[in-house]
């Protein structure tokens, strides 16, 4: 038998589906494997390198193979699909895998630490808890307007609505409801704030945020999601590749030599879920 050079894996929740390659690109097997599975397989395989889409899941997993010696990528899924053959299978995703990492050109992205997992984490619920907010405050502009009462927008007019309810003839009942939602604000408020507090005690742990912090109109906010996104900078080569892997580079739509620069977009996925996949890592 061959020996494997390189195991591609398509994650799941509870099933994962790998397959293993030769050095010369052909099947040596392939297998579809639970968590406990996978993990005892792997840690039995000769070192090899493994690939998988930078996906849920994939950090923890990239840093537990690493732990058994072999060498761990992930690959950006826009980056896979080029290389799916025929019908779509969980097999032949694990197959495609495997064929865009032997691209000699292609491009991979960091695997996060626990510490930059975490921060992403609170990021996300930090931004949740802000569109329940936003929420919250448009349906109690909405529900005063239906009763004729236009207030201002903003923190100030949630403050202000126990005189606003005062002032105005309502139904008791819808009176309370507002009241609840004045009061889920102020919770969401408050969540917002402790998160914010936990953000500002991890940035004290990361050397290279507090040395974002140094940089004029840097804020502890945009230190942590530097310091998460950015994960280990070392694999670009400049500071406009840095650039490109956040997404500030205009959209390209040049034919016949001639070079038309569109708009600036993300390139990508949303702020917490990009990975540096837009840059080549430095072997």
């Amino acid at each position: 038998m061959e020996t494997v050079t390189l195991l591609g894996i398509d994650l799941g929740k509870h099933s994962f589906h790998v397959h293993a390659q030769s050095r010369t690109g052909h099947q040596v097997w392939r297998k579809k494997l639970n968590r406990s599975q996978l993990i005892e397989t792997v840690a039995n395989t000769p070192i090899c390198r493994i690939v998988m889409e930078s996906c849920s899941g994939a950090h923890f997993l990239a840093r537990k193979f690493a732990q058994f010696g072999h060498d761990v990528r992930l690959i950006a899924p826009q980056y896979v699909k080029p290389f799916v053959k025929g019908n779509k299978n969980d097999f032949v995703d694990a197959e495609a895998i495997c064929e865009a990492a032997s691209r000699p050109a292609m491009r991979f992205a960091a695997a996060r630490n626990e510490h930059q997992q975490t921060m992403s984490a609170l990021h996300r619920t930090r931004d949740l808890l802000i569109r329940n907010r936003g929420s919250a405050h448009n349906q109690i502009h909405a529900y005063l307007v239906e009763f004729g009462i236009a207030i201002s927008k903003g923190p100030a007019a949630i403050r202000k609505l126990p005189a606003v309810l005062e002032a105005n003839e309502l139904p008791p009942r819808l009176v309370a409801l507002l009241e609840q939602l004045r009061n889920h604000i102020i919770y969401l408020n408050e969540q917002i704030q402790t998160i914010e507090c936990e953000l500002k005690a991890l940035l004290s742990e990361d050397e290279a945020a507090q040395r974002l912090l140094t940089i004029p109109g840097i804020g502890p906010i945009t230190a942590s999601v530097l310091a998460t996104q950015a994960g280990n900078v070392r694999q670009c080569r400049t500071s406009r590749d840095f650039a490109a892997s956040l997404g500030l580079v205009p959209r390209q739509y040049s034919t016949g030599g001639k070079s038309t620069l569109l708009g600036i977009s993300n390139a990508g996925t949303s702020t917490c879920g990009r990975c540096l996949s837009n840059v080549p890592e430095q072997s």
